[in-house]
């Protein structure tokens, strides 16, 4: 790897509990091929390995991966394996758990008592003796139940020393007061973008109350999701583009971003040229009316190419 620029540092930091990170992070799932998990075509693996060194190189040090993570023939946190170790000090990886896929791509959603084992899969793929920081990845089905019996899990497994932080993924304000009746928790990593609803911008504001990060993911897809940007509201966002001649991409991270200072943005990319561009975002500065404007803009209807059970971080199809 060649000398660290540390473009993100213009951005800001934020803690992940004793861990400090730049806002703008990286996303992994986009590393293994053209397509989420095992759609689309692997990517090549140099450029992978490439893309990673490189986002060290501008000051990354916050990845977001998971154990799922993989297609035919490429597995991201090998890939950061790979890449990265020995890994720099100041690198936080976070990982997540509750679903999982078998060899075959088949996805299934742990028990309590199998989170041990996905936890230990993530370590072995990674090399690390534990977890920086372990997300529990609500499934749709239970945004309206509870997370009790596997956040509690979880904390045990942070309690004998596999985990150093714990967050939630993909949860309600209700299920957030529930994991910090158990156990402390760094970091709601939900998505969120241009065109996101009342309740998810509510949730936003209450981890600020409470000093938590809140990880955007989705930042670049909006209510596309998977899909990519929806075309209904992307007239507004190009216009904005267009005035500060940059990318629809980078005007979307720069919205998220400017939600508070506890907003961190994760997208994710196996371009080069988009890493940069979505580094480069963390220094873009909308105006209060810009802000307003696509802040206005309504949710659009979004489709995904996942299982119904199954929706996990995405950004633009690089």
């Amino acid at each position: 790897m060649g000398p660290r620029t540390n473009t993100t540092a213009a951005t800001g930091t934020w803690q992940l509990g004793d861990l400090t990170v730049n806002r703008v992070g990286f996303g992994a799932m986009r590393l293994t091929g053209t397509a989420p998990f095992d759609r689309g075509v692997p990517r090549d693996r140099a450029r992978s390995i490439g893309v990673l060194r490189r986002a060290i190189e501008l000051g990354v040090n916050h990845i977001d991966t998971a154990a799922f993570y993989f297609s035919a023939t490429r597995s991201a946190n090998e890939l950061i394996n790979r890449a990265l170790a020995p890994y720099p000090e100041d690198l936080v990886i976070t990982t997540k758990v509750w679903p999982g896929r078998d060899p075959s791509g088949a996805w299934w959603w742990a028990t309590p008592a199998q989170l041990r084992g996905q936890v230990e899969e993530n370590l072995r793929q990674l090399g690390r003796d534990h977890l920086d920081v372990v997300n529990l990845r609500v499934p749709p089905s239970r945004r309206a139940g509870s997370i009790g019996e596997h956040f509690g899990a979880l904390a045990e497994l942070r309690d004998a020393g596999l985990i150093r932080h714990l967050g939630i993924s993909h949860v309600t304000s209700e299920q957030l007061a529930e994991a910090l009746a158990i156990a402390p928790v760094v970091c709601v990593q939900n998505p969120y973008g241009i065109g996101e609803l009342s309740e998810d911008r509510a949730l936003l504001r209450l981890c600020g109350e409470l000093g938590l990060a809140f990880v955007a993911f989705f930042a670049i897809a909006g209510s596309g999701r998977e899909a990519g940007p929806a075309a209904d509201d992307s007239e507004a966002v190009r216009a904005v583009a267009r005035a500060h001649g940059v990318s629809v991409a980078q005007v979307r991270l720069a919205w998220t971003l400017q939600q508070g200072p506890h907003v961190l943005a994760i997208p994710g990319t196996g371009d080069p040229d988009h890493l940069a561009q979505n580094v480069a975002a963390g220094t873009l500065r909308l105006s209060e009316e810009e802000m307003a404007r696509l802040t206005s803009l309504r949710p659009a209807a979004h489709s995904s190419p996942l299982p119904a059970d199954i929706r996990s971080t995405g950004h633009r199809a690089d």
